[in-house]
C-alpha cells in the first residue's frame, strides 16, 4: 500500500513510472488538473489555514470525502496524492490517509515519517485540525504534525512515496 506524494509538475512522470490505481488532486478552483486514472477524486479548495472572503477553506466535507475515497482503495497498486507545489495540501492529505487507514496509536511515527520523506512537507494545519477531528484523535494528529515542526523552504516539493505496509514507515 504504497501513497506517492507530488507537486503538480511531475504529477505525469509519477503516473508513469507508478501506475496508481487511485489519484487524488487538491487544486484551487479554477485551475485545471485533468490527469486520468482508473479511480480519481478531485477536491478543489485553497491553500489556506484560516477563512477568507473570495477563497475556499478546506472543510470537513473535503476530508470526509478524502478519507472515504482511501478506504476505497485495496492497495493493489499505488495511489497518488498531488496538489500544486506537493509541500502543504498533499502532504496533509497523505499523512491524515495513512492516519486513517493504519489506526490510532500512530500519529506521532507516521509524522515522523512524514518529515524524513520530505523534508520541505508542511501540512496544511486546517486539513490536520478537520482529520484530527473526523478521526477522533483528540489532537493526537494536530500535536504530531506541530511537532516536527514547519519544512524546509521550498517553490516546489519533490515526489516521495510512504508506504503503509512498510514497518520502517510508522
Amino acid at each position: 500500500m504504497k501513497l506517492i506524494v507530488s507537486p503538480l509538475p511531475q504529477v505525469e512522470r509519477m503516473l508513469t513510472e507508478h501506475r496508481p490505481s487511485h489519484l487524488i488532486t487538491l487544486a484551487s478552483p479554477g485551475h485545471a488538473a485533468a490527469f486520468a486514472a482508473d479511480h480519481r477524486l478531485d477536491l478543489r479548495f485553497n491553500d489556506i489555514t484560516e477563512r477568507h472572503d473570495g477563497l475556499i477553506a478546506p472543510n470537513e466535507e473535503h476530508v470526509r470525502a478524502l478519507l472515504d475515497f482511501a478506504r476505497g482503495w485495496d492497495g493493489t497498486r499505488p495511489m497518488l496524492v498531488h496538489c500544486w507545489a506537493g509541500v502543504s495540501r498533499s502532504t496533509a492529505a497523505a499523512y491524515a490517509i495513512a492516519c486513517a487507514l493504519t489506526g490510532p496509536g500512530r500519529e506521532a511515527a507516521w509524522a515522523a515519517r512524514l518529515r524524513t520523506a520530505a523534508p520541505t512537507a508542511t501540512p496544511n494545519s486546517l486539513l490536520i485540525a478537520l482529520a484530527d477531528e473526523v478521526l477522533s484523535r483528540e489532537g493526537a494528529m494536530i500535536r504530531a504534525v506541530s511537532a516536527i515542526g514547519r519544512g524546509a523552504e521550498t517553490d516546489w516539493g519533490a515526489p516521495f512515496v510512504l508506504d503503509l505496509l512498510s514497518e520502517g514507515d510508522a
